[in-house]
């Protein structure tokens, strides 16, 4: 599978890009991500919304319908949740594609407890089918060309504190530790619960400037953040 052809001189810089290709979550529509699209195209992006069976088709499915969709012109992706995952499998599969940088938020990069201990359920354990094991095992450290940036939450509202144990803030589904894959471009952690994600303004605007710089904030605010947590 080959991505966009052309020569590299044609190629828009990554703050021109305004393509953005959203993923939804493990259990979630491709409407689910309608909120944040809708505040892209209010910050001059054009979003498109990818949708993809979660429990029925998995990675495995989904990775080569994705990466046809990826290769249609150079674009950003902004993922929730699985869809974190699901887009660092498909740019390790497909490392030519033209994505210039990837936003991931609540994304369990480095796997997840809650997901774990879900599958090992007895009742429940089917409940995430196919995408079970990468969302166990997560992903190794990143090496890509892609700029990979993180939003977590630390708003602990969610049903997965009822299966996995946190150490350290969470967002009720995935901790932030979960979140801090190495080789990140930049992470950064807001108020917000793993749902309350799809919602957030702070994400969006968030987003919006790691698309634009490769960072979520400006060097001088990043410091006065780390010094207020």
């Amino acid at each position: 599978m080959n991505a966009v052809k052309g020569s590299p001189d044609a190629a828009p810089s990554a703050a021109q890009v305004r393509r953005v290709v959203l993923l939804h979550g493990l259990w979630m529509p491709a409407a689910s991500m309608q909120v944040l699209a809708r505040r892209l195209v209010r910050r001059g992006f054009e979003p498109e919304l990818f949708g993809y069976a979660t429990v029925a088709g998995g990675p495995e499915r989904a990775v080569p319908r994705l990466a046809d969709r990826l290769a249609a012109a150079p674009c950003h992706v902004l993922a929730h949740s699985l869809g974190g995952l699901l887009i660092v499998h498909t740019l390790r599969a497909e490392p030519g594609l033209p994505v210039a940088r990837a936003v991931c938020l609540g994304s369990p990069l480095c796997g997840s407890a809650a997901a774990d201990g879900v599958a090992r359920a007895p009742a429940i354990g089917r409940l995430l089918g196919r995408s079970a094991g990468l969302l166990r095992t997560g992903c190794t450290p990143w090496r890509g060309r892609t700029q990979l940036g993180v939003i977590a939450g630390s708003r602990p509202r969610g049903l997965g504190q009822m299966f996995g144990r946190f150490d350290g803030p969470c967002d009720g589904t995935v901790s932030v530790a979960e979140t801090r894959l190495a080789g990140l471009a930049d992470h950064v952690v807001i108020d917000a619960s793993h749902c309350g994600l799809l919602l957030s303004g702070d994400a969006v605007a968030l987003a919006a400037h790691f698309f634009a710089h490769g960072r979520f904030r400006e060097p001088g605010a990043a410091q006065a953040a780390q010094a207020l947590e």
